[in-house]
C-alpha cells in the first residue's frame, strides 16, 4: 500500500549544529537520568516505564491496531552502537560478523555459487525512475561489504567512528549485547523510549515531519530511490548525534538506521496474545540447524526512508527482518533491565 501523506512545512535546508540539543520540553514528564557506569559500557538513560498506547491506525497495516501496552523501567543507550563501539568489542573478542563469514551452501541451495562469498546487502542508487515493486532495482549483494567496509571492499570507516555500525545481523547484535552485559530491547521497550513521553504523535517530536522547516532526523529527501537531494545534510548515514534528541534525551530513535529488537515479527502484532513488554528469548544464534526464515522486528526507519515509498521513520513503524539479514541501513542499540540502585 502507498504511504499516507502528512502535511509539513517546506524544508529550508540542513540545520546547523544540533548536537546535544533536545527537541522538546515535556512538562510533567517522568524524570530520566544519564549515567556513565564503568560496569555498563557507554552512557545510558533511565526510562521510567509505564502504560502507553502502542502502534498506529494511521499508517501501515502492520502497525495496527493501537493497543494498550506496558513496559517496566529500564536503561537504554543514548545512541545507536557506533563503529567505534563495535570496534572495541571486536578488538576485545576477535569476533567475526555474519557478513564476514562465507555463507553455508546447504542453507542457500538455490543461490548463485558466485554469491556464496562473504558480503552483505548494499544500496545502489538507480540513475532513473524504477518500478517500486522491484527492490532488486536498488539492492545488491556486494562481496566484501561488511561493518568495516560499508560500501564494499574499497570503502572504509575513515571519518565514520561516530556513525552507527551497519552490516550487523541479529546474531551480531546479540553477541555485542552479551559482551557489554546488556540486552536488545523488546519492540515495546524500544517504541516507548522512542516516543519520548509523547502520546499518539506521528514522530518523536510531534505530528509535523519538519517542524518550522527543521530536519529532525536523517531521512531521504526527493524521489526514492533515484533522487536524493540530501537537504538534511546527509545522503548516507550520519553521526549519531547529528540531529536533536527526543524528550527522553535519546538520539537517532528514528531515521539514520533501522534498529534490531528482540521481538519476533508478527504481521498482526496483537495475534496470539503477545505480551509486548516481555523480553524474548534468543532462539537464533548461529548454528547449522538454525531456521534463517525467522524474523525479528526492526524499528525506526533509516536514511533510505522516503514519504513516496517508506514513511517509516516513526516510533510505531515496524518491519520484520530475517535473522541473517545484514545491510547498510540496519544497526542496533542496547538496554539494561536493572534498577538505578543496581
Amino acid at each position: 500500500m502507498s504511504a499516507p501523506t502528512i502535511a509539513a512545512d517546506v524544508a529550508q535546508g540542513a540545520a546547523g549544529d544540533r548536537r546535544g540539543a533536545g527537541c522538546c520540553s515535556l512538562s510533567g514528564q517522568s524524570k530520566t537520568g544519564v549515567i556513565s557506569d564503568p560496569a555498563v559500557r557507554g552512557s545510558l538513560i533511565w526510562i521510567p516505564g509505564g502504560n502507553f498506547l502502542m502502534g498506529s491506525n494511521s499508517f501501515y497495516r502492520e502497525e495496527r491496531p493501537v493497543r494498550p501496552a506496558h513496559v517496566d523501567a529500564f536503561w537504554i543507550d543514548v545512541y545507536p552502537v557506533t563503529n567505534a563501539d563495535f570496534r572495541q568489542f571486536v578488538d576485545a573478542t576477535e569476533y567475526v560478523t555474519y557478513s564476514e563469514r562465507p555463507p553455508n551452501p546447504a542453507m542457500y541451495p538455490d543461490a548463485d555459487p558466485d554469491l556464496l562469498v562473504p558480503g552483505s546487502l548494499v544500496f545502489r542508487k538507480p540513475d532513473c525512475p524504477v518500478n517500486l515493486r522491484n527492490n532488486l532495482a536498488w539492492w545488491e549483494y556486494r562481496p566484501g561489504a561488511d561493518w568495516r567496509h560499508p560500501q564494499g571492499p574499497e570503502s572504509s570507516l575513515h571519518g565514520r567512528d561516530d556513525h552507527p555500525v551497519v552490516h550487523v545481523a541479529y546474531e551480531d547484535a546479540l553477541a555485542y549485547a552479551a559482551w557489554a552485559d546488556k540486552d536488545l530491547p523488546t519492540e515495546a521497550e524500544w517504541e516507548f523510549a522512542a516516543r519520548g513521553g509523547l502520546e499518539g504523535k506521528a514522530y518523536p517530536w510531534g505530528d509535523a515531519s519538519n517542524p518550522d522547516g527543521r530536519f529532525m532526523a536523517n531521512t531521504w529527501q526527493g524521489h526514492f530511490p533515484y533522487e536524493n537531494s540530501a537537504d538534511d545534510g546527509y545522503e548516507g548515514t550520519s553521526p549519531v548525534d547529528a540531529f536533536p534528541a527526543n524528550g527522553y534525551g535519546l538520539f537517532d530513535m528514528v531515521g539514520n538506521v533501522w534498529e534490531w529488537t528482540s521481538s519476533p515479527f508478527l504481521a498482526a502484532p496483537h495475534q496470539h496474545g503477545a505480551a509486548p513488554n516481555q523480553p524474548q528469548q534468543s532462539c537464533c544464534h548461529s548454528s547449522a540447524g538454525d531456521d534463517r526464515s525467522v524474523r525479528r522486528v526492526v524499528k525506526g526507519g533509516s536514511h533510505l526512508c522516503a514519504p513516496n515509498y517508506c514513511l517509516r521513520y516513526r516510533p510505531s513503524a515496524r518491519q520484520g527482518e530475517t535473522v541473517d539479514s545484514s545491510t547498510c541501513h540496519i544497526g542496533f542499540r542496547c538496554v539494561v533491565r536493572k534498577s538505578p540502585g543496581n
